[in-house]
């Protein structure tokens, strides 16, 4: 009897590169424009708060 556990190495587990599916690659693209959106929404809201409190400082 053979006790040697036989596995098959799966791309993911050898580190070799594979081709990205079509739903992978939308994926990718969406998480990239969800976080490039947020960086932006960030930076809108800094600056409404700056306008903010130059208002608030100025009367």
């Amino acid at each position: 009897m053979n006790t040697e556990k036989q596995s098959n190495p799966s791309p993911e587990n050898t580190g070799a590169k594979r081709q990205k599916t079509g739903a992978e690659l939308r994926e990718e693209r969406q998480k990239q424009a969800l976080k490039a959106n947020m960086a932006r929404r960030k930076a809108q809201a800094k600056a409404r708060m700056g306008q903010s409190n130059d208002k608030i400082e100025g009367q």
